[in-house]
């Protein structure tokens, strides 16, 4: 039996061990702002609609209760500007990374198929056409691919880790090439919610998709705008049909969101008060370490949304890596995203506003 790990690549969060090491030695502490976890409290409706579910000894359904699914279908109109969304346009998931990484696998795509995703981008994408021994292919265009093969399309904007947002208008120009060639598109918009300097647009959007949703997947999660990492809370919106096969492949794995987490998410779509305290709590953050980050010799490129600042000092990411381990501060290595990150770190929003202070305060000092 050969072992499935070998196609995959070497985990790359065990290799800021050392680093991480490093900067725990610190006489203030360490300052966490690599993995980018979510660390501010679960909202309180949140909470009570989890424990309000807390006696559920059935088994959930993988289609989730209706009223999940007319929260979706709700959120996704009030939200992204869809229109006559349904039920059958709409599809729970057990958090987003393992769409991501099975997607492939549950749409039968194996080798002779190609993956595309962008050649800076989230490992998973990668991982996802490894498992099913497809062909990963990383673009810098998708509109200069040879869509020759490709079987799924991959887009993520705001993007992980550069923040980049894709406009409105090249949104279009790719979903119409991906109909025109009978690709898949899936398009990872899990940061829409935290637009600092551009206003993300979903591909499904009428003026994005045209009103339809044929060829097009949208995956979304409740980890960042409500705190819900641990609580694995993500779903699918988009072609009812692509939707309908992955029900049933989903039932017979067994791939539930569990009943209290269903309660928990009717809750968070329904209230958008919280989403935007967190929204705060991050524009803060984000102002106060950019202008540190700048005033330790950093450049930020891009980074108009999302949880991250893409940084650099024109030299390779692992040096950059080792000096800010020095100041107690740990960061994620561009290269962490592909090769063409080798030169710039990413760095999370996500540390209480007592660290980032402290984080400010060594890269000011």
């Amino acid at each position: 039996m050969s072992a499935l790990s070998s196609r995959l690549p070497a985990f790359p969060w065990d290799k800021l061990e050392p680093y991480k090491a490093t900067a725990a030695t610190h006489p203030d502490g360490l300052v966490d702002l690599s993995v980018g976890t979510p660390v501010d409290p679960v909202p309180g409706l949140v909470r009570e609609a989890l424990t309000a579910a807390a006696d559920s000894p059935g088994y959930p359904t993988v289609w989730g209760t209706p009223a999940l699914r007319d929260a979706l279908t709700s959120w996704c109109e009030r939200r992204l500007g869809a229109r006559e969304v349904a039920h059958t346009n709409v599809l729970p998931i057990v958090g987003s990374k393992e769409l991501v990484a099975w997607l492939p696998t549950q749409l039968g795509l194996g080798a002779g198929d190609r993956v595309a995703f962008p050649r800076l981008a989230y490992p998973t994408y990668e991982v996802g056409a490894r498992l099913c021994g497809a062909e990963p292919v990383a673009y810098d265009d998708p509109l200069a691919l040879d869509p020759a093969g490709i079987a799924l399309l991959w887009l993520n904007s705001p993007s992980n880790p550069t923040g980049q947002v894709l406009p409105q208008e090249e949104l279009t120009r790719i979903v119409a090439w991906a109909r025109e060639h009978g690709i898949l598109l899936a398009s990872d918009e899990c940061y829409l919610e935290l637009g600092w300097e551009a206003d993300p647009v979903s591909v499904l959007h009428p003026d994005v998709c045209g009103g339809t949703y044929e060829g097009l997947v949208a995956v979304h999660s409740l980890s960042k705008r409500s705190n819900l990492a641990g609580y694995r809370a993500a779903f699918l919106a988009g072609d009812a049909e692509v939707l309908g096969e992955l029900l049933q492949i989903r039932k017979h794995g067994g791939m539930m969101t569990a009943a209290p987490v269903q309660a928990a998410v009717v809750a968070a779509l329904g209230d958008d008060v919280h989403v935007q305290e967190q929204r705060a709590r991050y524009a803060a953050r984000r102002t106060a370490l950019r202008a540190a980050l700048e005033s330790h010799g950093f450049r930020i490129e891009h980074s108009e949304a999302s949880l991250y600042l893409w940084a650099t000092r024109d030299e390779p990411c692992w040096q950059t890596v080792a000096h800010l381990a020095e100041l107690g501060i740990l960061v994620a290595p561009g290269d962490f995203y592909g090769v063409a990150g080798e030169q710039f770190v990413r760095v999370a929003l996500t540390a209480t506003d007592e660290r980032v202070a402290a984080a400010v305060k060594r890269l000011e000092g």
